[in-house]
């Protein structure tokens, strides 16, 4: 056990982040432990063909380039790197890693994780009784009308943290939490037991708040104008000690910038409420308390925790079908009549197998505008279908492209993107549950030799969300304005399979009241209609001084397969801040534009 705080660095929040992350973070402030996390839950879907087609891939290739010309440096400083890049096939990337290494000539051990592929193990699960129940409608595996083509149970961090503990100085990881990737590497820090369930809580928010990289220090952020270099957002650290409280900063000469209100932004961000589940430890939001620590430095205390559950998530992706997509523009005046008009050619005689035709208008033409493309909106048209054949019938390019000379005025598609009448793979998401015993959880030493990783001892089954009462009808005590949401109150959405959530919150301690009774379960339906049929659930974080929701079924049954443009729901935050709310005079912009949520 080390007295000081271990210092955590995110180099990746995602697959397709910015590859020069590991030459800014090296050059930027000391830290014991890179962390980069490449794994959206659709990003294992797309790792799962590469390894079909050649069973040597899978993982993610680019982190090879990446560390290379780093290899000497990290054994230097003695700083170890964690990363989930090995997707479908961690061994493969440890196996690549170690001929690069023993190329370089650099003294540098890796191990790997193993065991969250269980795609294989399915049909034995099933015959053993072993449900696998959707999350959120609670139907069993075998009612899916897709073939499984991936299935990865989540992991927790104690492989990571016995690999460190073991000598390796790389640990390549599948499918663990994004969070395990700095719980773990706390935990071996600190010398946690498996039951210190506050350190471990600790450490698995301040993975959750790192685990996005700039998302922490002004990326994705409703106050991103006045964040300072916003050209480039640097990429965040977590201080971590030895009871799990955290202090989330950034490399000192970096863009952007950490505040309480990017740290906030990070902490609702793809929750399901105040229990976050992790399968190492449940951690208890409803406490968390977040206080400046200095110029980019914010405290985060408050985090309790308590055994996991009995279960953990597993990610199964199967191929629902085909789809094909395609935008057309409308422009100038009679929009609503020249749409009509095209959805009646488009879905005229539409063949036999084509299961949905969605054609979705985007934005609104400028009454007066002030060039053509503000007098312009676009008109997305997705077809779906089981089999490739009912889309190659309907021949979205051959349909879309005859329609000039016949159909309204002004109509037009992007010259320079073209048409298709190609079908993709349309791929559904089926979130699943296992008990954790179930899932052979290994680590895998560069001697060839293997670590079982047991599942906790103790657990307890997963508690209904709390619930908060629904607040009054906000009273009016003064002069009051119809103005935007997003005036007063930051907002950050995301996707948890079907479900959108959204966080809304404001900084000043005064306006917190108003939020809280503004927002309630009836005034979001009416404010996001789309939300008119579907179950939303409420919550509040009055430490925080948010008002988190979650509405389920917004995305259909997962991001990769709905039919929505905004497919993940990363644009519901802004949205909801754009509509229009009674706000107290005394909250809103003073005359030098300065907000109650600056």
């Amino acid at each position: 056990m080390r007295e000081r705080a271990i210092r955590i660095g995110d180099f990746s929040g995602y697959l397709g982040d910015r590859f020069s992350a590991v030459d800014e973070v090296l050059a930027g402030d000391p830290v014991d432990v890179l962390i980069g996390d490449y794994l959206a839950e659709i990003t294992l879907a797309a790792l799962s063909v590469r390894y079909r087609r050649d069973p040597a891939r899978g993982y993610v290739e680019y982190f090879v380039d990446q560390l290379r010309p780093h290899l000497a440096t990290l054994a230097e400083r003695r700083v170890k790197v964690v990363t989930n890049a090995g997707g479908f096939h961690p061994a493969a990337l440890a196996s690549a890693l170690r001929e690069l290494i023993a190329a370089e000539g650099v003294a540098l051990c890796v191990a790997h994780v193993e065991g969250d592929n269980v795609l294989d193990r399915l049909p034995a699960y099933q015959r053993a009784g072993h449900r696998l129940e959707n999350l959120d409608s609670g139907a069993a595996l075998a009612e899916w009308d897709a073939e499984p083509m991936a299935a990865n149970a989540y992991l927790g961090g104690w492989g990571i943290a016995e690999a460190l503990a073991s000598g390796a100085d790389i640990v390549v990881c599948g499918r663990v939490t994004d969070a395990s990737l700095t719980s773990g590497p706390a935990a071996w820090w600190h010398g946690w037991g498996r039951e210190d369930w506050d350190a471990l809580a600790g450490a698995v928010l301040a993975g959750h708040i790192i685990e996005c990289g700039p998302h922490a220090t002004g990326g994705n952020f409703s106050g991103f104008t006045r964040v300072p270099g916003m050209l480039v957002p640097g990429f965040p650290i977590a201080e971590i000690d030895a009871a799990g409280s955290s202090v989330i900063t950034k490399h000192d000469h970096d863009g952007g910038t950490v505040t309480t209100d990017t740290v906030t932004a990070q902490i609702v961000y793809e929750i399901q409420g105040p229990a976050y589940l992790n399968p190492d430890v449940t951690v208890h939001l409803d406490e968390v308390a977040l206080e400046l620590d200095g110029p980019d430095r914010v405290r985060v205390t408050g985090t309790t925790g308590s055994p996991p559950p009995p279960t953990t998530k597993v990610a199964v992706f199967g191929q629902l079908g085909h789809q094909v997509v395609n935008t057309v523009f409308v422009t100038g005046l009679d929009v609503d009549a020249k749409v009509d008009l095209l959805r009646a050619q488009i879905g005229r005689d539409v063949p036999e197998g084509v299961t949905e035709l969605d054609i979705t208008r985007i934005g609104t033409a400028a009454a007066n505008p002030g060039t053509q493309w503000d007098a312009t909106v676009g008109l997305r048209v997705m077809a779906t279908a089981a089999e490739k054949a009912p889309l190659e019938r309907f021949d979205a390019a051959a349909r879309l492209g005859s329609l000039y000379l016949q159909s309204i005025p002004g109509y037009f598609h992007d010259g320079g993107a073209g048409l298709t009448s190609t079908p993709r793979p349309r791929i559904d998401y089926w979130p699943a549950l296992l008990p954790m015993s179930e899932v052979p959880h290994r680590l895998a030493l560069p001697d060839g030799s293997t670590v079982d990783v047991k599942p906790p001892v103790h657990t307890e089954p997963v508690a209904p969300q709390p619930v908060h009462a629904e607040p009054g009808k906000p009273v009016a005590t003064g002069e009051t304005r119809s103005a935007p949401l997003g005036l007063l109150a930051h907002a950050r959405s995301g996707d948890k399979g079907g479900n959108s959530n959204v966080g809304v919150w404001v900084s000043d301690d005064r306006a917190w009241p108003w939020l809280r009774d503004t927002l309630s379960t009836e005034a979001l339906r009416a404010l996001v209609p789309e939300c008119a049929d579907l179950a939303v659930v409420r919550h509040e974080f009055p430490n925080l001084r948010a008002v988190h929701f979650v509405l389920r079924g917004l995305l259909g049954t997962g991001g990769s397969s709905n039919l929505r443009v905004d497919q993940v729901g990363k644009a519901v935050g802004e949205y909801l801040r754009a509509k229009h709310v009674t706000i107290p005079v005394e909250l809103l912009p003073d005359e030098g534009g300065n907000h109650v949520a600056d």
